[in-house]
């Protein structure tokens, strides 16, 4: 059940936050218990996952030719090579054929690879239960793409040597061509002159791709190197204490958290003044169940008198018997006012005002409710509610007895009016219990 619009309206801020620690403190020992059980179960699964070991080899990458330029610098990457698509090549499935190849084994460990920010360096890790195995294909897998990327370039080269040998080989037959045709026209003529302008192009042309074949004859072919091999780890990399034993913890937090809310809008009985206004919405003028300051009923008292529109005021318990055997000692308030216990079956249709005395502990929510709602079917406003709890109380509202008339007596008699007496009767005030003498 939901507080009233009117009673959300007067909260201030951080009443939603307020309720809701509240409510974990209501429930903390579920909640405690859930943790606990959730911490359990992360320790109990990391002592059921058997140990893998991470082995790492790091690899420098370097440009074959000078000229593998394809990485844009940027503030994460400096290194002119595209160093992302590198780990991804370092992951394909060609590598791992070769791994496989060399280590004579049938499907190598998934390996996994990291750029370091602002580096040219590949970090190749594999993960194993076995650590030796682990280091070993970590190595496999770096000389694998080292040899796959040394094989890519020096087949690259040699395209682009063959590329050069060709064109070179066109200019050549250009120039012999140009040659013959210098030496078949006359000196002098402007046809022998275009001749040897293309004769003079065609030469600058050939030395040119001469100069760039040998140069590419004799580019040397380096893929990169490892800098660091891969060694035999002496300690498990996972399970990890921390990532369990965390996980398990929050997951416990949360299934905690869930419970402890389900548990508590379950659960409708009143144990607080503040349960009373959450799940009624009902204004608790004050709380009787614990040590209050001095003067506190007699302030209620006014608060009461204050609210009553009119001269009759109805008190009803919940539940009826409340306080029935309560030593008490009264608290005298002199005022116009005529307090109506119910017993009377005319209470209700006398009554100008209702105030619900609610025992903390001994009611729930809904039977609040349905009280408030046959009042409020009767038209008789509630001005608010008064909590106690019967447990060890310093101060408890007792209503003093009345002459219970009953429906069969005034049907009988025809006494239907109200009576003088009834209405003048002085109100009955609150009392509180005695402190015992020490």
């Amino acid at each position: 059940m939901s507080p009233s619009p009117d009673l959300q309206a007067r909260r201030p801020p951080g009443a939603d936050l307020d309720e809701h620690l509240s409510l974990l403190r209501r429930r903390w020992l579920l909640l405690v218990g859930c943790v606990v059980v959730g911490g359990t179960a992360g320790l109990a699964l990391m002592r059921a996952t058997p140990p893998a070991y991470t082995a790492i080899t790091q690899v420098l990458v370097t440009s074959v030719d000078g000229q593998d330029q394809s990485n844009q610098v940027s503030n994460r990457q400096r290194e002119p090579l595209n160093l992302d698509t590198e780990a991804q090549i370092a992951q394909s499935a060609v590598v791992s054929a070769r791994v496989a190849q060399t280590l004579r084994i049938t499907a190598p460990r998934p390996v996994e690879v990291s750029v370091p920010p602002n580096s040219a360096v590949l970090w190749i890790s594999v993960t194993d239960a076995d650590p030796v195995a682990a280091a070993a294909q970590s190595r496999a897998y770096a000389d694998a793409y080292l040899a796959n990327r040394r094989e890519s370039a020096k087949a690259a080269m040699a395209e682009r040597q063959q590329a050069v040998l060709a064109k070179l080989k066109q200019v050549d037959t250009g120039l012999d061509a140009a040659i013959k045709e210098v030496g078949r026209l006359p000196k002098g003529s402007a046809e022998h002159a275009i001749a040897t302008q293309r004769q003079s192009v065609l030469n600058r042309q050939a030395a040119s791709l001469t100069l760039k074949y040998d140069a590419l004859r004799t580019i040397a072919v380096t893929p990169g190197s490892v800098i660091s091999e891969a060694l035999p780890p002496t300690r498990p990399s996972s399970p990890s204490l921390p990532l369990f034993l965390g996980t398990g913890l929050m997951a416990g937090l949360l299934l905690g958290a869930a419970a402890a809310y389900t548990r508590d809008r379950l659960d409708t009985r009143l144990r607080t003044a503040a349960d009373v206004e959450r799940l009624t919405g009902l204004p608790v003028l004050t709380d009787l169940s614990a040590s209050r300051e001095h003067g506190v009923l007699h302030e209620l008292a006014c608060a009461v008198v204050a609210a009553c529109p009119g001269q009759r005021l109805l008190v009803r318990s919940l539940p009826p018997d409340l306080y029935a055997s309560s030593l008490a000692e009264p608290l005298a308030i002199s005022a116009p006012l005529s307090v109506l216990d119910g017993s009377d079956v005319r209470d209700l249709a006398r009554a100008d005002a209702a105030l619900l005395l609610v025992g903390l502990g001994r009611v729930s929510a809904p039977e609040v409710t349905a009280a408030a709602r046959h009042l409020e079917r009767h038209d008789v406003p509630i001005v608010g509610v008064v909590t106690a709890t019967d447990a060890v109380p310093e101060f408890v509202p007792l209503l003093e007895p009345r002459t219970h008339t009953s429906l069969g007596k005034l049907v009988a008699t025809g006494e239907l009016e109200v009576s003088l007496a009834a209405e003048t009767t002085p109100m009955p005030s609150f009392h509180h219990r005695q402190r015992k003498q020490t």
